[in-house]
């Protein structure tokens, strides 16, 4: 009996051992790698690669920025996870990186192309350009493909643009480019601008962007119809990632979400002339540098953006210390006798004075703007009232709030500071006449100066981070193994 128990328990023993070994080889047989989505979910991070320009990803005194970065980091949002960004010098480089440590995708407002969709998937399309040929302004404009001639055409390595000049290439044998390592289309524009390269090619919202930096760079003609530009991913993997990011794009664009950001990003390219540009960028050159140390230490007192308030003082006397209007305003910030008195300025003809007393003008006239308007549209409102005055902007408040729009929405009361021109407008509000188009004009102009300022200052900053640039070969120096082509 008791040799029964011992063989029992063996028996017993046996077979828990055996059903442990099942159950541990049942639950690795069971277990799967986690998808790429279920990866950055796990990690708690979304990577992306990209590049430095001012229509995919920049940073300055506000932060970070660009098309592709809002957009990205609204992806990231949506999975509930952060956004890091890492980005590359060249648009081979972003390529590279795609599904490595450093990007789960590439975000850097790249073209899909037959060529890349060889060895890439691509997101569902959120945007489109056209490929514009570029050329200085006051030289000869080219027409046709066949007026590149002569002529010193550059393109970016490995880009969209440098596939489609080699399909042009089989219809117009003469044609010659060179693609030069390092260049991104904000140098291009600057080189066309500066007059270094006759020619060069850029994406249509590329130049949008920044031809109020290069005023002298002028678009020629497409080389290419509308091409659809979406998020690069790897062509391996499960391409679960990919299929959040198209459910994402998809719903995001039909929110009306990606039109907003749109027009928040090119809204205030749009907003300029040629020649005042080209005026503009030239003082920025020669006026602003005598300034710029006391527009920066006066904003960084008042905690403000120092381009902001060097837009006003531009759009206030062009940045003339020494300004007098008839009406007897004066100085770099045209203040009045009786502002400067109020704000404790002595000398209103001295630079730094009048921008003390500017600042300290218009944070005053901010902090009376009712508490219920927010950023941004607190400043638009503050520069409103700082031309126009308060109680003609709370005029036009009234009338906003009477046609049933937002009284406390800048783009709201916009519409209706015109109207204080108007007899039987006017007449129904408490102070009266006022030229409303004035601050509508005055709030406009300075967004479009700041913007400016601030792509130029990212521009001057990637400037001093390049190492050296490439030079440049003349055209009468090239070869037939300089060229390449994809």
């Amino acid at each position: 009996m008791l040799g029964f128990y011992f063989h029992l328990k063996k028996t017993t023993k046996r077979v828990l051992y055996c059903s442990l070994l099942f159950m541990i080889a049942l639950t690795l047989t069971t277990s799967r790698a986690p998808t790429t989505l279920e990866e950055v979910q796990n990690r708690g991070e979304l990577r992306i690669v990209t590049l430095m320009g001012s229509a995919t990803y920049y940073q300055n005194a506000k932060g970070q920025g660009g098309f592709e970065y809002w957009l990205a980091k609204a992806f990231a949002g949506d999975l509930g996870v952060t956004l890091k960004v890492t980005t590359r010098d060249s648009v081979g480089g972003a390529l590279v990186a795609v599904g490595g440590p450093l990007g789960d995708f590439a975000a850097a407002g790249l073209t899909v192309t037959p060529e890349r969709k060889k060895r890439f998937r691509f997101s569902y399309p959120y945007y489109q350009v056209t490929q514009k040929l570029i050329y200085r302004n006051g030289t000869r404009k080219p027409r046709t493909v066949d007026d590149l001639t002569g002529g010193q055409l550059l393109v970016i390595p490995k880009s969209s643009h440098s596939e489609r000049l080699k399909e042009l290439k089989e219809d117009h044998p003469e044609l010659k480019w060179q693609e030069m390592p390092g260049l991104e289309m904000l140098d291009l524009m600057s080189l066309v601008d500066s007059g270094e390269t006759d020619y060069a090619v850029v994406d249509s919202n590329a130049y949008q962007l920044d031809r109020g930096i290069y005023p002298r760079a002028r678009a020629a003609f497409d080389i290419s119809e509308p091409q659809p530009i979406a998020w690069v991913f790897p062509d391996h993997g499960d391409h679960t990632l990919l299929q959040a990011a198209n459910s994402f794009l998809q719903a995001f664009e039909a929110s009306g979400e990606l039109a907003k950001l749109k027009k928040r990003v090119l809204s205030q390219s749009n907003q300029f002339t040629q020649g005042g540009s080209q005026l503009f960028m030239a003082r920025v050159n020669t006026r602003l540098p005598k300034y710029l140390g006391m527009f920066k230490d006066v904003a960084a007192k008042h905690q403000l953006d120092w381009q902001l308030l060097a837009a006003i003082a531009y759009q206030e006397s062009h940045w003339e210390a020494k300004a007098t209007s008839p009406t007897g305003v004066r100085g770099l910030m045209m203040l009045t006798l009786p502002t400067a008195k109020e704000v404790g300025i002595e000398d209103r003809l001295d630079p730094l004075q009048s921008i003390e007393g500017g600042a300290q003008y218009f944070m005053e006239t901010k902090d009376r703007i009712p508490p219920d308007i927010t950023e941004p549209d607190r400043t638009w409102f503050a520069l409103a009232a700082y031309n126009v005055g308060l109680g003609h902007l709370e005029d036009a408040r009234v009338l906003t709030d009477r046609a049933g729009k937002n009284p406390d929405l800048w783009n709201d009361v916009r519409e209706y500071l015109p109207l204080l021109q108007q007899q039987k407008y006017h007449s129904t509000v408490k102070h009266g006449y006022a030229r409303g188009h004035e601050p509508v004009a005055y709030v406009k102009n300075i967004r479009h100066y700041q913007s400016v300022l601030g792509l130029h200052t990212l521009e001057e900053q990637r400037r001093i981070e390049q190492e050296k640039r490439p030079e440049i070969p003349n055209a009468s120096d090239w070869h037939g193994g300089s060229m390449l082509s994809l």
